[in-house]
C-alpha cells in the first residue's frame, strides 16, 4: 500500500515559510506534535489529516473512517472556542511549545465533540483514573480539520540514527531479506522472556524483528525512553543476529486504550512494513481504575486484534507465558510444564515493585546484565525515589498541621522534603488567582507541576491544598505518576471546620460577603479511593502523620530499618 506523505517539497519551503510567518498560530500540545509527526510521514496512513467530523464520529462508534477503512483511535486537533486564530477556509500556522514552525493547516471544518462519548466508546470508561479520560477534560470542546502542509518534522536531538520514517524502516527491512516481519511494541525495558519470545517468533516465521518502542507519550510513571532505548540498543547489538533485527523509534503518543490500541498499533506497524505483531497480556493497559480493578481484561486486546487481523494484513503473534526452568537453564511455555517441575517466574509487577523500586538485584535468568546495569544507573532504591503526598480536604480540616508533622518525621528518616502549603503556595504559585473554578484548577496544576519536578529528582513533595475537584486531583496524579502519588483525605466535618475558623471565612461566605468558598457555595468532591483517610476528631495530627508514614514505609518510600524508632511504622 502507498503511504501518506505530507512533507512539503524543498522547492516550496521558502515560499511556505514566508507565508507562514504572516499567519496566526496555534501552539500544539506534545500529544498533537506526536500525532502531526506520524501523520506527516505516513505512520497513520491512510489518514492524511486531523480527523474530520465524519471520520471522527465513525471512528469513535465503529472504528472506521468515513470511507470504511479500519482505524480504531480518533486523531483530532482540539481547540478552545476563544482561539481567535482559527477561521473557516483560512490558513493557520502550527507550532510546538518552543514556537518552532511545523506546518500550515487550511481550516476546512470546525466541529464540536463530546468528551463523555469518546471516553465511553473509545476507552470503555469515564473513570478519572484513566490517564486519557482525565487528560481530555482539558482539551477544547471544538476540533478542527483540513489540509496539512508540513514544513518540518518536530526537532528531535536524541538517538537521531534510530528515528526512522516508515519508508526508511521498510528499506532496512528489505535489506535484511527475510520474507516476514514481526513487530514488537514496547514501552518498558526488554527482559529475557521478551527476548526468548521474539527469537522464537522470528525463527518460526523466518522473519526479521522490528523492535519498535514507543518514545512519545506513554503512561505516566513508565521508564523514561532514554533509559529504555539504551537497553534496546545494547540487546539488539549483542544478542540478536545482525540480519534479524531492525531497531527504530516510534514517536507515538499512546492512548492506553487497551483493545482498540492493540489494533491501532498493528495498523501503524503495517505502515512500517510488518505483517506480524506481538500482543501480550494487558496490551496498552492504563493499570487499574478507582476501585482497584483492571480497566480491561487481560486478553481483550488479543481477541479484538484477532477479529481484524485478516483485514489489516497483520497476523497476531500471541505473547505466550514462558517460565524459566533453572535445572535445565532454559525457557518453556507454561502450558507445557509437567506438574511438580521447578520453575522461576517474575511478573512485570514484581519487577517494578520488588526489583526496580526496591533496589534488589535482577536475576540473570530474567534480564541481561547489560540491561540490569542500565536500569541500576537510572533507578535508585525505592527509599531514594521521589513521592508526592497530596493532602486534600476542606479549609480548616487540619491538612497543614498534619503536613508539617509529616515533613518533620520524613526529615528525621533521611528524606529530602519540600512542603508546598499555605504561604509558600500563596506567595509563589497562586498570586493573581481568585476563587473561580478555572483559577482553582490552575492553582492545583501549578502545585502539581512543581511537585512533579520534585518527585522526578528524587525528593518528597508534601502538598496541602483544598483541591476540591476530583478530576483535577486525578490529573495531578497522572502528572506525578500513579505509583509515586499518595492521596491523603483529611475527612473533617464541615461544622468542625467552621468551628475552627479563626479568620471567619466560612461566616463571611454564609453571609454572602465572599463567593466561591468551598463547602458553602462551591462543592467539595471528596476522594472516592484515597490511599489514606484521616479523621481529625479522633486522632491527633501526630498520630495521623505517623499513619501516613506507615503507608509510605509499606510502599518502600521510607526504609523500614530507618523507621524502627517510629511507633506503628513497621508494625
Amino acid at each position: 500500500m502507498s503511504l501518506v506523505d505530507l512533507l512539503a517539497s524543498e522547492e516550496a519551503l521558502d515560499e511556505l515559510k514566508d507565508r507562514a510567518s504572516r499567519l496566526p498560530s496555534i501552539q500544539l500540545s506534545e500529544r498533537a506534535v506526536c500525532d502531526l509527526e506520524l501523520l506527516a510521514v505516513g505512520g497513520f496512513s491512510p489518514l492524511d489529516r486531523f480527523m474530520s467530523q465524519g471520520d471522527h464520529q465513525r471512528v469513535v462508534h465503529e472504528m472506521r473512517l468515513a470511507d470504511g477503512a479500519l482505524f480504531p483511535i480518533p486523531i483530532s486537533l482540539p481547540i478552545d472556542p476563544t482561539t481567535s486564530a482559527v477561521h473557516l477556509d483560512r490558513d493557520v500556522a502550527l507550532r510546538n511549545a518552543r514556537n518552532d514552525l511545523l506546518a500550515i493547516l487550511t481550516v476546512e471544518e470546525i466541529y464540536e465533540w463530546d468528551r463523555e462519548e469518546v471516553a465511553t466508546e473509545v476507552f470503555g470508561t469515564t473513570d478519572l483514573r484513566h490517564p486519557l479520560v482525565v487528560e481530555m477534560r482539558r482539551w477544547g470542546p471544538l476540533n478542527i480539520s483540513g489540509r496539512l502542509q508540513v514544513l518540518r518534522l518536530p526537532p528531535r536531538y536524541d538517538f537521531r540514527d534510530l528515528r526512522l520514517t516508515p519508508i526508511q524502516v521498510r528499506e532496512r527491512l528489505a535489506r535484511a531479506d527475510h520474507p516476514n516481519v514481526v513487530a514488537f511494541q514496547t514501552r518498558n525495558p526488554l527482559h529475557r522472556v521478551h527476548e526468548e519470545l521474539t527469537k522464537r517468533a522470528i525463527d518460526r516465521l523466518d522473519a526479521t524483528l522490528l523492535l519498535h518502542p514507543s518514545v512519545g507519550m506513554t503512561r505516566p510513571g513508565d521508564v523514561d525512553h532514554f533509559t529504555r532505548v539504551r537497553t534496546y540498543r545494547v540487546l539488539a547489538e549483542r544478542h540478536y543476529p545482525a540480519d534479524r533485527v531492525v531497531l527504530a523509534l516510534l514517536p507515538l503518543a499512546m492512548r492506553m486504550a487497551g483493545p482498540r490500541e492493540a489494533v491501532w498499533h498493528a495498523l501503524i506497524r503495517r505502515n512500517y512494513g510488518a505483517n506480524y505483531f506481538v500482543v501480550g497480556r494487558d496490551h496498552a493497559s492504563p493499570g487499574v481504575d478507582s476501585t482497584g480493578r483492571a480497566f480491561y481484561g487481560p486478553y481483550d486486546a488479543q481477541v479484538l486484534l484477532q477479529q481484524h487481523q485478516q483485514e489489516l494484513g497483520v497476523q497476531m503473534v500471541p505473547f505466550e507465558e514462558l517460565v524459566y526452568l533453572p535445572d535445565e537453564d532454559r525457557y518453556e511455555e507454561a502450558s507445557r510444564i509437567s506438574p511438580g517441575a521447578r520453575i522461576s517466574v517474575i511478573s512485570g509487577t514484581q519487577v517494578r515493585e520488588e526489583y526496580l523500586n526496591r533496589g534488589r538485584q535482577l536475576p540473570a535468568w530474567f534480564t541481561r546484565p547489560e540491561t540490569a546495569a542500565i536500569l541500576a544507573d537510572t533507578y535508585p532504591p525505592r527509599h531514594r525515589q521521589g513521592v508526592c503526598v497530596w493532602f486534600t480536604g476542606l479549609s480548616g480540616a487540619g491538612k497543614s498541621t498534619t503536613a508539617e508533622v509529616l515533613t518533620t518525621l520524613l526529615l528525621e528518616y533521611g528524606r529530602q522534603v519540600t512542603l508546598l502549603d499555605g504561604d509558600v503556595v500563596r506567595t509563589h504559585l497562586s498570586r493573581g488567582l481568585g476563587f473561580s473554578r478555572d483559577d482553582r484548577d490552575t492553582n492545583i496544576r501549578r502545585i502539581g507541576f512543581v511537585a512533579t519536578e520534585i518527585v522526578r529528582h528524587g525528593g518528597v513533595a508534601v502538598c496541602a491544598a483544598i483541591s476540591p475537584y476530583r478530576a483535577t486531583r486525578n490529573e495531578v496524579r497522572q502528572m506525578v505518576g500513579a505509583d509515586h502519588f499518595v492521596e491523603v483525605f483529611v475527612d473533617t466535618p464541615l461544622e468542625e471546620c467552621e468551628r475552627r475558623d479563626s479568620k471567619g471565612m466560612y461566616a463571611k461566605a454564609r453571609r454572602g460577603e465572599i463567593s466561591g468558598w468551598t463547602g458553602i457555595d462551591d462543592p467539595y468532591e471528596a476522594p472516592q479511593h484515597a490511599e489514606v483517610v484521616l479523621e481529625t476528631l479522633r486522632s491527633s495530627a501526630e498520630d495521623n502523620a505517623r499513619l501516613i508514614l506507615k503507608c509510605l514505609a509499606s510502599q518502600g518510600f521510607v526504609r523500614v530499618r530507618d523507621a524502627v524508632s517510629t511507633p506503628g511504622v513497621n508494625q
